[in-house]
């Protein structure tokens, strides 16, 4: 199977499956000294864990994860970093009645025909558990990115119809509400909504939003591997995220240019912008502005109500699918979308450090290596 890697210089492979024996990272690239222990990217797992709840799977594992190469004496080696999560929950059996057919919004029927053979229990490598190993290596990418001074922060916008009000902005609040939105109040309505959705037996959609700031202007390249578009790629390749936005997104196709740009000034002796339209990006390139990524997802496709659908063999029939699954993905994929962004904006940002031959020079005669 292709496609299991991300990124260039700090360079991260997944592996697993849902129901297999554990999950993990193996992440190349990672710098040398950087003080690293397990319970650094723990901090980060538990945010996805599953069973914490009525809204998610009640799926209770601990996802306790191993840190097997790649440090030594609590710091970084350089050498590659292979992070480990076993599965302790897994009831495979959940799952022998749909072996022989599709689930309707899962990749079930996709896998059939691109391997001829898939694994049913849970979805495999498509069950929202392999993202174990990107919010593992996100957790590092994200303490690399705060020693820098870039905080990346994500969180719930929107479930189904209710949104957060900005102006009841509450960081600590993403950790604490169980929908993972920074409104208070808006949390409230929203559990209240999902549980109606419970009742139904029915499942819920919802909008998740990554905010990083401190992030110098000039990191991106303005052609294929514009950080916008690098960091759509990343949002996408997230499990059920069906659109992504940067900045204002799709609201600026109905505006003029004078409304939408971004008007420059001066403050102090640093170029800044009045508004922030372009969600921190300019032709592919950070303009020193907070970055802004938004991600739409689709409703858990997995429902206790019937549904109809096919077999492996051509027949219309009729499921209802057992196991346990959450009803609304996004407040436990929050930290995906964070730890992906954060993989990004690292990887971007190591591969701007050979951009310029001042940078060169600054790293090589600081450093000490040469005489340049």
């Amino acid at each position: 199977m292709a496609g299991s890697t991300f990124g260039n210089l700090f360079r991260i492979t997944t592996w697993g499956e849902s129901h297999g024996p554990a999950l993990g990272v193996v992440i190349d690239g990672c710098p040398a000294g950087l003080a690293l222990e397990e319970a650094d990217i723990q901090r980060y797992l538990d945010r996805r864990r599953p069973g914490q709840s009525k809204i998610t799977t009640s799926r209770s594992e601990a996802d306790q994860v191993e840190i097997l190469s790649g440090v030594f004496e609590g710091r970084s080696t350089g050498t590659p970093v292979s992070l480990l999560v076993r599965n302790t929950a897994q009831i495979s059996r959940d799952y022998s009645e749909i072996a022989s057919c599709y689930r309707p919004g899962h990749a079930d029927y996709t896998f059939d025909r691109k391997y001829g053979f898939r694994d049913y229990r849970g979805g495999g490598r498509s069950s929202g558990r392999e993202t174990i190993g990107r919010v593992a290596a996100g957790a590092i990418a994200c303490k690399i990115l705060k020693r820098l001074g870039i905080e990346v922060c994500a969180y719930t916008r929107s479930i189904g119809p209710i949104a957060m009000d900005p102006a009841r902005f509450e960081a600590d609040a993403v950790l604490k509400t169980r929908t993972a939105m920074p409104d208070r109040e808006a949390d409230a309505q929203a559990v209240a909504y999902l549980e109606e959705a419970i009742k139904r037996l029915d499942s819920v959609g919802g909008v998740m939003e990554c905010r990083v700031s401190g992030v110098p202007a000039g990191i991106g390249d303005p052609v294929f591997c514009k950080l916008d578009a690098l960091l759509a790629q990343a949002a996408m390749s997230i499990g059920a995220v069906k659109a992504v936005e940067i900045g204002d997104g799709t609201s600026v196709s109905a505006r003029y240019g004078s409304e939408n740009n971004d008007p420059f000034r001066m403050e102090q002796d640093r170029v800044v912008k009045a508004t922030n339209h372009a969600g921190g990006i300019l032709g592919g390139i950070s303009d020193g502005s907070d970055i802004l990524v938004r991600a739409h997802v689709k409703p858990t496709p997995s429902i206790y109500a019937p549904q109809q659908t096919v077999d492996n063999s051509g027949h219309e029939i009729d499921i209802q699918i057992k196991g346990r699954h959450d009803p609304i993905i996004v407040p436990r994929a929050v930290v995906v979308l964070e730890c992906m962004t954060a993989i990004t904006l690292l990887d971007a940002m190591m591969t701007n450090l050979c951009c310029r031959m001042d940078s060169l020079e600054t790293f090589y005669r600081a450093s000490g290596f040469s005489e340049v």
